[in-house]
């Protein structure tokens, strides 16, 4: 089951076996890194192990995985329409977004990126939010709108949070760059109101709160009606998918009947409580020792932009503390750590994908330094790409076993995943391996795997659009056939679950298409 396999693989779609001039060195090396290596027994272990910790967070009880609900009870029909501002809020470089839907099809998408300062990610959250809302009024002033406009917004903000309902979210707390410390456990979406009130912004509505993760899986259900898992595999990693309604013990508010809702399960943190400690290498440690948050993200370290290259970087110092690799070369040539990125290891794995060229391995080596020859060999080559190859496929690996378990607990036979981000754009061979791997963990499903990019910006439009869809819904159940689901254009009406308000159409538009893309 899902093994490293021996040479001669068609396509390389596994990792070739390691064959060195010097069998005394092959044997070595094989066997300080066949930790690495997933044995069937392990495989079983980790897919149990999510299975577990989904089944306890659903149940509210102790599980690394959130399972947060994120109250979106449905996917995009073809039926949105209407003019809409969406945020997105997930690094230092903040994006403010005005998006057109047109019978579920997007005929406008502007934006602007705007950038925070050390100071507002750092500071006073209350000063964090009234720069945003600042942004907006630059955006809406910059595109001709009236700030006094009624319009809807949707609020995407990749951090993990607490939600009550699909607008409302509590923080649970920063990550990477940020640390505002009076934001973490109040609701971000009555702040970022509140500071938009502030800049005279008293008609603008914020419908909808979810993350890039939710919002990949909402564009991919837009693309491709048969989505239902939607997945980061970029600097970060996490999944959400369409779950049954009547699974989900945590629900805030009243239901209306909803068959299914979207789970955001922040499986990036899969493993913080030991359930998966026994595939933890020393390497493993190591790279979480150095790390800003020792013992979090668990799952993420095994499998991310942020530390893959790192994971890498320590199996290689290891091997040539050993005596294993680059004998010639003077130890000051190696890479410090956090030095070797993840884009090192996609070029390392490119040679393997062009039949074996050492091309794109001496390009990497280059950047630190090292001189054919000089400080290595072929021989050393063809450990560096081994090593890189050992940790990449399990990184795969790792990702199939837990998209199996979201695509086996599903009813439907046909299913799309949405996937974005950096890792899974960029890998050569990643991929590759999980439409192997997925097939073999999952014999009875037709899946398919499909980029949806933006997810964070048109996603927050899309669910807007939703949101109004609903609220029209339970503002007038009787009618709700009468405009076949479709959204209010630019109507904006926010529910608190029991009740409707209704502001006015949104009439101004402004000119020009544009394709945003992170």
């Amino acid at each position: 089951m899902c093994g490293v396999t021996a040479n001669n693989q068609e396509g390389n779609h596994q990792v070739n076996d390691l064959q060195l001039k010097d069998n005394k060195r092959t044997a070595l090396v094989k066997e300080y890194l066949k930790n690495l290596i997933l044995n069937d027994e392990q495989i079983v272990g980790v897919r149990e192990a999510f299975k577990q910790e989904m089944a306890a967070a659903l149940d509210e009880k102790a599980s690394s995985l959130q399972m947060e609900n994120t109250y979106i009870p449905e996917l995009p029909n073809g039926h949105e329409d209407g003019t809409f501002l969406a945020l997105d809020l997930g690094g230092t470089n903040f994006r403010v977004i005005l998006l057109e839907l047109a019978n579920g099809q997007f005929v406008k998408e502007e934006f602007k990126f705007y950038h925070i300062s050390d100071e507002a990610r750092l500071g006073c959250g209350i000063s964090l939010f009234d720069y945003l809302a600042e942004c907006v009024k630059d955006f809406m002033l910059l595109k001709g709108m009236q700030i006094d406009t009624a319009i809807a917004m949707g609020f995407t903000f990749s951090f993990p949070m607490k939600q009550h309902s699909l607008h409302s979210a509590e923080l649970v707390t920063w990550t990477k760059s940020f640390n505002c410390p009076s934001v973490v456990g109040r609701d971000v979406v009555q702040l970022l109101q509140t500071s938009l009130k502030k800049q005279g912004m008293l008609n603008i509505e914020v419908l909808c709160i979810l993350n890039d993760t939710t919002g990949t899986l909402v564009e991919g259900a837009r693309l491709d009606g048969k989505t239902r898992i939607g997945m980061i595999l970029g600097t970060g990693s996490n999944a959400a998918f369409l779950e049954r309604a009547d699974r989900v013990h945590h629900w805030e508010g009243e239901r209306h009947g909803e068959k299914n809702v979207i789970i955001d399960i922040e499986w990036g943190a899969f493993g913080d409580k030991g359930s998966i400690d026994f595939i933890r290498t020393e390497h493993d440690k190591e790279v979480d020792n150095g790390s800003l948050l020792k013992r979090s993200f668990t799952f993420e370290k095994y499998i991310s932009g942020k530390y893959l290259g790192e994971v890498v970087r320590v199996v290689l110092k290891s091997l040539v503390d050993k005596g294993l690799l680059f004998s010639k070369a003077s130890k000051e040539l190696f890479p410090a750590p956090w030095k070797f990125g993840t884009d090192y290891v996609s070029h390392i794995e490119q040679d393997a994908v062009d039949g074996g060229s050492n091309t794109s391995t001496i390009m990497v080596l280059d950047k630190f330094n090292y001189k054919f020859n000089e400080d290595y060999d072929d021989e050393d080559i063809k450990v560096i790409q081994y090593t890189t190859a050992l940790v990449s496929y399990r990184a795969a690996l790792l990702v199939s076993i837990c998209t199996s378990v979201l695509l086996n607990r599903m009813a439907e036979d046909d299913i799309t995943v949405a996937v974005d981000g950096s890792v899974y754009k960029f890998h050569p061979r990643l991929k590759t391996w999980m439409l192997q791997l997925i097939k073999e963990l999952s014999p009875k499903k037709n899946f398919h795997l499909m980029l949806a990019e933006d997810g964070s910006g048109k996603g927050a439009g899309l669910v807007s659009a939703i949101a109004q869809r609903i609220n029209s819904r339970l503002a007038c159940p009787d009618s709700a056939h009468v405009n076949n689901g479709k959204a209010a254009n630019g109507q904006v009406k926010q529910t608190n679950g029991h009740g409707l308000q209704t502001n006015g159409h949104h009439n101004g538009t402004t000119n020009g298409v544009a394709n945003g893309k992170h």
